[in-house]
């Protein structure tokens, strides 16, 4: 395989980083702006993620926030089960939906002979897309963060996934997509160059409500960052003009990991208990 080499570069206002091989072939590259990671070489993900680590984990200064020294504020208990995110599974709140979706054996056989989808297929391609982000999600609590899932806002909206760690709070809208060409503008997504899906505004709203929940029982800023991650997608192309929401494939959530120097350890578990109690997201 050779070795890897990170190199810097910067034109045109881009700030980038990239992992090259020794023969000059590029392997992915890096914004250090926008925090985007680009795999050109799929064979070489884990080594190009493993070889931008170091700089993953010191983020840009405008990622981070001042905090009061001293700052100290004494956790809230844990929440009784039945508001408890915590103990919520990824997708679970697809469920009712589903159930109500899904047809009888008649209906179902009527749809398999006519070869046609049942109004229940897009409910389970949901569940089945935030079970693999959930996936994804889970294999970075080794390098300290936390995931919760299905957070409620009203009786038919919520927050597909919330991320919170060192490196900062993600609100995640997960989209399963396999092998569809996606492009995503300033607020809207395409699909293969088709219909027009308000992903973006979706996403930009959601990192909004989160940041006024967090910010009111935590007491000091908790910056948020809006992701829209798409699962197996055959591409995805982002407009440069995107100023704040970051479009990825759930296999690019582990270039998250190794961020840090947005939240002390304390601010984390004060961000955290917050968000897991599902009280504070409810008509917020």
């Amino acid at each position: 395989m050779g070795e890897l080499r990170v190199s810097a570069w910067k034109r045109y206002g881009k700030d980038r980083l990239y992992v090259s091989q020794t023969d000059g072939t590029t392997v992915a590259w890096f914004d250090r702006a926008t925090g985007r990671i680009v795999i050109e070489v799929e064979g070489l993900r884990e080594a190009a993620i493993e070889a931008l680590a170091p700089y993953l984990a010191r983020p840009p200064a405008s990622n981070a926030f001042p905090v009061a020294s001293g700052f100290e504020k004494e956790l809230p208990s844990p929440p009784p089960p039945d508001y408890d995110l915590a103990l919520n599974q990824p997708g679970v709140s697809l469920l009712p939906k589903l159930r109500e979706a899904t047809p009888g054996l008649l209906q179902r056989s009527l749809a398999w002979i006519l070869r046609r989808r049942t109004s229940a297929y897009s409910w389970n391609t949901g569940i089945v897309g935030e079970r693999t982000v959930g996936r994804e999600l889970a294999r970075l609590s080794r390098h300290g963060w936390r995931a919760l899932h299905s957070i409620p806002l009203s009786a038919r909206n919520d927050i597909d996934h919330l991320l919170i760690g060192p490196g900062g709070v993600f609100t995640i809208n997960t989209k399963n997509h396999p092998k569809v060409s996606v492009w995503v503008g300033n607020d809207m997504v395409k699909l293969n160059g088709g219909q027009a899906y308000p992903y973006v505004r979706k996403s930009r709203g959601e990192a909004a409500r989160a940041v006024r929940v967090l910010e009111r029982g935590c007491g000091f800023p908790v910056p948020v960052t809006p992701l829209i991650v798409f699962v197996k997608p055959a591409s995805i192309k982002v407009e440069r003009t995107l100023p704040d929401v970051r479009a990825l494939s759930e296999r690019d959530l582990a270039g998250i990991g190794p961020r840090s120097g947005v939240l002390d350890p304390a601010q984390l578990e004060l961000v955290y208990a917050v968000a897991r109690d599902s009280r504070n997201w409810v008509g917020r």
